[in-house]
């Protein structure tokens, strides 16, 4: 299941980028580094604050930034998403605990940022950032896949930052 997972995110990726210049943009958080461990203040065992990220070298036909944070290895089809947001502002900061752009949807059908909370083992947390060449306007109650609809066609750079989490208790 996890690899036809694996199959699809990498088609929708490269359909998603297959008209932009393929832009990278980096994505970075003074929490943690990529492929480092995230620490537990940021999942359920903690305070369940979005880490701090910053989102930089988008392209200059950039006019908004979106961002989802994903958990591939999450035990249900498709994994679960912990985070949706769109028309973040040009300068990329998001700071802990930020509430500023539009959030959608997570994978429990609530707005906002959810913390890692894996039921057993070590599980990625991919931080997808997006630059687009317009600002949405999107609902609410958009999801992850509302987004990456919203954003076909107009993906000018992407980056992404990968935060491993595994429950300390």
């Amino acid at each position: 299941m996890k690899a036809i997972y694996f199959i699809l995110t990498s088609i929708t990726i490269i359909a998603m980028t297959a008209f932009s210049n393929g832009h990278k943009l980096s994505v970075t958080s003074t929490a943690f580094i990529n492929n480092g461990m995230i620490q537990s203040k940021y999942s359920c065992e903690g305070t369940e604050v979005n880490p701090p990220l910053h989102i930089s070298a988008a392209p200059a036909s950039a006019k908004s930034l979106a961002l989802i944070v994903h958990d591939p290895d999450a035990p249900m089809p498709g994994g679960m998403t912990h985070w949706v947001m769109w028309n973040i502002d040009m300068n990329g900061d998001i700071p802990e605990g930020y509430k500023g752009a539009m959030q959608g949807l997570n994978g429990k059908k609530e707005t906002g940022y959810i913390g890692m909370c894996p039921p057993s083992g070590t599980h990625h947390y991919n931080f997808k950032a997006y630059a687009l060449d317009v600002t949405l306007n999107l609902d609410k109650n958009t999801d992850e896949a509302g987004l990456e609809k919203a954003m076909e066609g107009h993906i000018v750079g992407m980056g992404e930052l990968t935060g491993l989490y595994k429950k300390v208790k």
